[in-house]
């Protein structure tokens, strides 16, 4: 009789049952803390690299060597229970372990080079000196998504304890990311776990409120583009209220008219622009001036000007330093 565990391909395991209708492998009962388990798994290899959903909780497997030799796939362990195993020094090369849940896994110098992560359960996973060289991450954790769902449904308790464990999670990935020099993927996991700690923070608060602009500005430090954007967004308005406010350009009041053709609103309208940048980088050439409820405007686009460019710098130096 065989085992009646269901691949995500639809088809059946045909290994033998030993109890609850599964196979040794798939039997999260069967005791996999035997201290053979690392050469029968590195046999079981011989006759398949297809380890899909196997229990492996606790299971010693140091310096197991789980790679195929020869082909462009790696071992499929995906949807594999691999709670508090211990995988140090493990070869691990190509390896599929996506859905897999390696929460408190001893990863610590294994090669996970080209490794498939995504949707892995990785809380309290050691990374201590892991080869990370081209893993895929996938776009976020499990514990994001879930807390969001919760989020979502004003189940407030579970979705702040879900928040936490991504937290901890994108933390321990940036530590990672830093200490095998990928600075552009702990920069994201940066990103993201400043994310995760927002969300912790009361909804309507002051410190939300400051978290949240941070990220709009400069991604917390991450995004420079973000500043860029900000910049023009700010030029392009002061822009256009100059222009129907109205400036003084050599001695005249220029501003959007009716009676104006096109053509001359449109100069004023790039007069309104270079004004606005004037402004904003605090040059003050003097050709144009701002008269009566400009002035309020030129001054706020100097304030801010003035400090988004200071921030510009100091993100752009962040992300260059690395």
């Amino acid at each position: 009789m065989s085992c009646k565990y269901k691949y995500k391909d639809y088809s059946y395991c045909k290994n033998e049952v030993e109890e609850d209708g599964l196979c040794y492998w798939h039997n999260p009962k069967a005791d996999k803390g035997n201290a053979f388990i690392k050469e029968e798994l590195e046999k079981y290899l011989e006759t398949s690299t297809n380890l899909e959903g196997f229990q492996l909780a606790n299971a010693d497997l140091h310096g197991i060597k789980l790679m195929v030799k020869g082909k462009k796939e790696g071992v499929n362990l995906s949807y594999a229970d691999l709670y508090h195993a211990d995988l140090s020094n493990a070869h691990l090369f190509h390896i599929n372990l996506s859905h897999s849940s390696l929460m408190k896994a001893d990863m610590s110098e294994a090669n996970l080079n080209l490794g498939n992560l995504k949707d892995c359960n990785m809380l309290g996973t050691i990374f201590s000196h892991t080869k990370i060289e081209h893993v895929h991450w996938g776009k976020d954790v499990i514990q994001e998504r879930e807390a969001l769902k919760e989020y979502k449904k004003r189940h407030m308790e579970e979705s702040m304890d879900f928040f936490e464990q991504g937290e901890e999670v994108y933390r321990n990935l940036r530590k990672l990311s830093e200490s095998r020099g990928h600075f552009e993927h702990a920069g994201y996991f940066f990103h993201k776990e400043m994310v995760m700690r927002r969300y912790q923070m009361k909804t309507f608060s002051f410190e939300r409120m400051i978290s949240r602009l941070v990220d709009l500005f400069c991604g917390y430090g991450e995004k420079p583009i973000n500043v860029i954007f900000f910049s023009l967004f700010i030029i392009l308005t002061s822009a256009v209220l100059f222009f129907f406010v109205g400036i003084q350009n050599a001695g005249e009041f220029t501003a959007f008219s009716l009676d104006n053709t096109f053509l001359v609103n449109t100069m004023h309208f790039f007069n309104s622009l270079y004004f606005s940048v004037v402004t904003f980088t605090t040059l003050g050439y003097g050709d144009i001036s701002p008269i009566g409820f400009s002035r309020l405007i030129a001054a706020t686009e100097a304030f801010i000007g003035s400090f988004t460019l200071a921030l510009f710098v100091v993100v752009f130096v962040k992300k260059m330093t690395r």
